[in-house]
């Protein structure tokens, strides 16, 4: 687990449950900077100490990688081009993962500020895989 700040921000419960997991190793004060592989997900490129005098750049081996963005969606990259709550969060069309823009989809936590759940994520993820073949094959580019 990849963690920007020298501490778990997670109730008391989440953190040692993490703490207590032995598979879970937790690398503090990283951040990510790319990731490396030639079929899928192979490493992470990472800085410890980001900004400080004892700044290190480190390479992990890792065989997938999910990104967590806390609670405000790290979305101020799209607002130019999509629409946005107060918040942050993608706004989506009617209730399905389309966008104001056609061709473009949004799922998981930066498109729902409700549940934020890794298996919420993943259906809205799966919505617009099926909306991105749909427009696709319509050829309505």
């Amino acid at each position: 687990m990849i963690v920007r700040k020298p501490f778990l921000r997670a109730s008391k419960v989440m953190q040692q449950r993490v703490m207590d997991a032995e598979n879970i190793e937790i690398l503090f004060e990283h951040n990510t900077i790319g990731l490396t592989g030639e079929n899928g997900v192979e490493g992470a490129l990472l800085v410890k100490r980001k900004g400080e005098a004892d700044e290190e750049q480190v390479e992990i081996a890792i065989d997938g990688f999910f990104l967590a963005i806390g609670h405000k969606p790290n979305t101020d990259i799209f607002r130019e081009w999509l629409d946005t709550d107060e918040v942050g969060y993608l706004k989506k069309i009617d209730g399905t993962p389309r966008t104001k823009l056609p061709g473009i989809f949004v799922a998981g936590d930066c498109a729902d500020p409700t549940y934020r759940q890794a298996i919420t994520a993943a259906g809205t993820g799966c919505q617009a895989a099926i909306e991105a073949e749909r427009f696709l094959l319509a050829g309505d580019r």
